[in-house]
């Protein structure tokens, strides 16, 4: 299980109601907010994809002007995943072959700004735990 706190924006104008959407939606757990607009909730998923689907919902409700993740706890995912890196190669192949790699191949998954980036580095990291199985 995996537990992750999340600070939401909007305008204080959109406050009261961005709050009761939070509170009436089904993915989250709402806490507390400022005057400022900024709302503190918490997400709870199986794994990392489940909760950026999740996060995904928060995003779309109206008046939500951003919804970052700012601290996260994963219970079993962790040692999980540690154990796919440690029995995986740390250097990737297509990053050995220097005389013949693609530069335009290579994926960087480190920037936590692009969503997308980040729900293509759970896959990865999903799919490798599968394949260690």
């Amino acid at each position: 299980m995996n537990i992750s706190s999340i600070v939401v924006q909007t305008v204080p104008e959109r406050l009261d109601e961005v709050v009761e959407s939070l509170k009436q939606c089904e993915v989250c757990d709402y806490h507390m907010h400022d005057e400022k607009g900024r709302i503190i909730i918490t997400i709870e998923g199986e794994g990392v994809s489940e909760e950026l689907e999740k996060l995904r919902v928060v995003e779309a409700i109206p008046f939500v002007y951003a919804a970052d993740m700012q601290m996260a706890y994963s219970e079993d995912e962790l040692d999980e995943q540690m154990e796919v890196i440690n029995n995986r190669d740390v250097v990737p192949k297509i990053l050995k072959d220097t005389e013949n790699a693609d530069v335009d191949k290579v994926v960087y998954n480190g920037d936590m700004k692009k969503r997308e980036d980040m729900v293509a580095f759970a896959k990865e990291f999903d799919a490798a735990k599968e394949r260690e199985k």
